[in-house]
């Protein structure tokens, strides 16, 4: 992964990452691209009304069918998924 500031490497902030992607991935019924995140402030204050929109990037088209794979096989299995897969999956704040 090269050296953006703009993608995340923050471990907690990652994980909340990972969890709204297989949300949305589970409403939408395919793997998206776009995500979007409640904005946090430095104090750790979540402003709900405004929204950070991030780019989900997926690095091998392998990783991105057996995502789509997992999706109707529910919650449980996609985020099993994505978290074997999490290496090949990054996210860059738009």
């Amino acid at each position: 992964m090269e050296n953006n500031p703009l993608v995340i490497s923050d471990q907690e902030r990652l994980q909340l990452l990972y969890e709204r992607f297989r949300d949305v991935c589970l409403v939408e019924k395919e793997v998206w691209t776009e995500i979007y995140m409640p904005r946090q402030t430095e104090k750790g204050m979540v402003l709900t009304n405004q929204h950070e929109c991030y780019e989900v990037i997926i690095d091998d088209e392998a990783v991105e069918n057996a995502l789509e794979a997992n999706i109707p096989l529910g919650s449980k299995a996609l985020g099993a998924a994505i978290q074997e897969y999490k290496d090949h999956i990054s996210f860059r704040k738009k």
